[in-house]
């Protein structure tokens, strides 16, 4: 019982790592940066049947183009086999501010 639990947590740790992976092909459509550096997404949770939500900020509140960053994630974790749905979620909170970026975004931006 305790192995099968361990696998199922090894299971969804390498897909959260795919999700995160494949959430490297999504950008910001004002910063050429991926979402994942630029530190966007805010929240991945995978349900036993591999059903996918996902919390992800904005670099500008109210941005009229949000949506289409939301259409990208959902296509592109859509493309992960064992991902059977995806939910995306804008959040409003926390607001994104340019600590959350890795440091190799910082340094593709100039900042370091």
């Amino acid at each position: 019982m305790a192995e099968e639990k361990n696998a199922n947590l090894n299971g969804k740790e390498e897909l959260k790592q795919k999700i995160m992976d494949a959430l490297r092909n999504c950008y910001d459509p004002e910063i050429p940066i991926n979402i994942v550096d630029l530190g966007l997404v805010y929240d991945v949770v995978i349900n036993d049947s591999n059903e996918v939500f996902l919390r992800i900020g904005l670099t500008a509140p109210g941005c009229p183009v949000g949506y289409l960053l939301e259409e990208e994630v959902v296509q592109e974790v859509s493309k992960i086999p064992e991902v059977k749905r995806v939910d995306v979620e804008i959040a409003r909170t926390p607001l994104w501010t340019p600590d959350r970026m890795s440091e190799d975004a910082r340094r593709q931006l100039g900042l370091l």
